[in-house]
């Protein structure tokens, strides 16, 4: 085994052997050694046995890449860490097999979607959650962050990933049939921290990581929605929803428009709605499952009168159902914003109708707890016998689904008199 003081003239005097390999060994630091392939490819190495008496051997660098000083130091720290008993080699091959944050990501959806992972209240994470996770993580998480070591993300790190979203570093067109861009944003950018931080900790809780590498993280704060409809503004829409069924719009579209702010439910629990939850003479929807868990909430008669008018279609469950699918529609959205447009109305989402209902019922004096009860806050499950939901409570969801539909009507009757004046 060849030997000599290893320098710049003795590395650069190497041959490179026709077949195989040649290591040389520097006579001063034992173990420390350069080796040469027939390409000529010259890497400093360090070979030594663990604590174990099993032989080990670690690639210090390339010559050229770096000087034979520079790996001549390099190896006397990892040499030195094997006399305290570490074994660099082992370090090295931990790391190499160690889940980055793409992986991390995919078993985090893997188990989660098996109902493995646990999120609030000790249940399994709903399917739509789970369905925004993982538009997050392909969309901004990923590309930012993907190939990094899990275990070793630091704070630093998710706030830039959070700066770049927020900027629309990660903007791009949508994919799967949907219009428009991801476009990133504070909220985006908030929530994406908020999924990450969610499955570092869940993967801390199973065992994947010792310790959850960015705990502490702040998000962006929110920005509250407060925008609702003013009565004029509802009578404004009543008008619109009036000209767009007149011209063709989608009739089951401006039912859920109207359904929404008859109730104040949330889009998604419209949309899904299904006839065997709703009960018309008792007054009630019972929703097997929302953000709240399972629920009873009262419906006035007005909204009732959309829901029991809706055409069905053999085979579908859904008040509101989609002809192209056997699901329910779900482009309520785009039919809302043609509507406003209308209306002159900007700023409308769905969740405006469902701080109007909350809005028009604050104006006609039902307290603030009332109001929460009736737009699905508090607590009430389906272990509550159907016949005792609070009449109180159907009353303040009466009242204000009439007070409503009153000035919906309002404004479908001026489009009406601007017809008989024309």
């Amino acid at each position: 085994m060849p030997t000599a003081k290893l320098n710049k003239r003795a590395v650069d005097a190497l041959a490179p052997p026709v077949e195989g390999q040649i290591v040389l060994w520097d006579n001063e630091i034992r173990g420390f050694g350069v080796r040469v392939l027939p390409s000529g490819l010259k890497t400093f190495i360090a070979q030594y046995r663990n604590s174990e008496g099993i032989k080990r051997r670690i690639n210090l660098g390339r010559f050229g890449v770096i000087t034979v000083d520079q790996a001549r130091d390099l190896a006397k720290i990892k040499l030195g860490t094997v006399a305290a008993g570490e074994d660099p080699a082992e370090e090295a091959r931990r790391a190499r097999n160690e889940m980055n944050v793409n992986e991390l990501c995919d078993w985090y959806l893997t188990e989660a979607r098996a109902g493995r992972i646990l999120g609030r209240k000790n249940r399994p994470i709903k399917a739509s959650s789970l369905d925004m996770d993982e538009s997050r993580i392909r969309t901004h998480i990923k590309p930012l962050l993907g190939k990094r070591i899990a275990r070793h993300l630091t704070i630093a790190d998710v706030e830039a990933m959070q700066t770049d979203v927020m900027n629309g570093k990660t903007e791009k067109a949508r994919t799967g049939g949907r219009g428009g861009k991801a476009t990133g944003g504070p909220g985006v950018a908030a929530r994406c921290v908020g999924t990450l931080q969610a499955i570092l900790g869940h993967a801390k809780h199973k065992g994947l990581l010792a310790e959850h590498p960015t705990k502490g993280a702040k998000k962006l704060a929110g920005k509250k929605r407060t925008r609702r409809l003013s009565v004029a503004e509802i009578e404004a829409l009543g008008k619109a929803m009036a000209y767009a069924e007149h011209n063709g719009e989608n009739p089951t579209a401006l039912a859920v428009i109207r359904t929404l702010l008859l109730t104040g439910y949330r889009r998604e629990e419209a949309q899904a709605m299904q006839r065997s939850w709703v009960n018309p003479m008792g007054g009630f929807v019972a929703f097997p499952d929302t953000k709240g868990d399972a629920q009873i909430r009262a419906i006035g008669p007005e909204a009732i009168k959309v829901v029991v008018a809706q055409a069905e279609i053999a085979g579908n469950p859904h008040v509101f159902p989609s002809t192209a699918a056997d699901g329910p529609y779900t482009a309520v959205s785009a039919c809302l914003k043609r509507v406003c447009q209308l209306a002159s109305l900007a700023g409308v989402t769905p969740h405006t109708l469902r701080h109007t209902f909350g809005s028009i019922a604050g104006e006609l004096g039902f307290s603030e707890l009332t109001i929460r009860a009736m737009l699905g806050h508090a607590s009430q499950n389906v272990t509550q016998d159907y016949i005792h939901i609070d009449e109180a409570l159907k009353l303040a969801v009466r009242r204000t689904s009439d007070e409503i539909a009153r000035l919906l009507a309002e404004g479908a009757a001026k489009l009406d008199r601007l017809r008989l004046v024309a």
